[in-house]
């Protein structure tokens, strides 16, 4: 199983099936972070706090360009989908730590041990580094039960922003597709088969053929026998 595929299967497990019908809303466009905030069941007071945390910047413009590195590195472009910055996970990560403040100070914190890790290793910091580099890093810290004790701290960065990068890809546009997730869709019912309807003597009226029916060769509306 490839990382993409264990990070759907961990969406899957952990994302609720509302989360999931609000994010593969089809009036989202690119413009939207992961999800619609303005489509998805919130009170006009949650709408006020969600449009003031979104008007907020917190990370710096470095910050989220590591970020979005990352975030790409968790989740790459492949044959079936764009990557996480595609579906703008970023700025869902942008939003989520303004919206839950507790994980402002470790994030912020990971970051600035990930630059320094970088710059003791390669003299620059970690956006500076070429892409072997970053991958090499990132091996230092994406694999818990093989992570030497000192890097233990930038192990819990990495593990919230795997965290929260499935959960903003696999809540977007994108990740919905990439998952195939199909939801509540329309469909088109041709009634009841015509063996059933002869076996109990019933059948269609015309104004149910028209309306109701894909099928307009069926008989007519269920209507009972009558007796004798």
């Amino acid at each position: 199983m490839d990382r993409r595929e264990s990070l759907k299967a961990l969406a899957l497990g952990s994302l609720s099936a509302g989360t999931l019908l609000s994010a593969c809303n089809k009036k989202t466009d690119d413009k939207n972070i992961a999800g619609n905030l303005e489509d998805y069941g919130r009170t006009p007071e949650e709408k006020a706090i969600d449009t003031k945390l979104m008007k907020e910047k917190f990370f710096t413009d470095s910050e989220m360009a590591t970020i979005t590195i990352l975030c790409d590195i968790i989740i790459p472009a492949d044959s079936q989908s764009g990557s996480a910055s595609d579906a703008k996970v970023p700025e869902f990560i942008e939003f989520m730590v303004k919206d839950q403040p507790k994980n402002q100070t470790p994030m912020r914190g990971g970051l600035r041990w990930l630059d320094i890790k970088s710059s003791k290793m390669f003299k620059k910091s970690f956006s500076d580094a070429s892409k072997s580099q970053q991958l090499e890093l990132v091996d230092l810290i994406a694999y818990p039960d093989k992570a030497k004790a000192e890097n233990m701290q930038g192990v819990s960065f990495f593990n919230t922003m795997r965290n929260l990068t499935a959960s903003g890809f696999f809540t977007s546009k994108i990740g919905i597709e990439d998952m195939n997730y199909m939801g509540n869709q329309p469909n088109a019912w041709d009634g009841v088969p015509e063996d059933v309807l002869k076996q109990y003597g019933l059948e269609y009226d015309e104004k149910t053929l028209a309306q109701c029916l894909k099928n307009e060769d069926r008989g007519k509306i269920m209507t009972w026998p009558e007796a004798g």
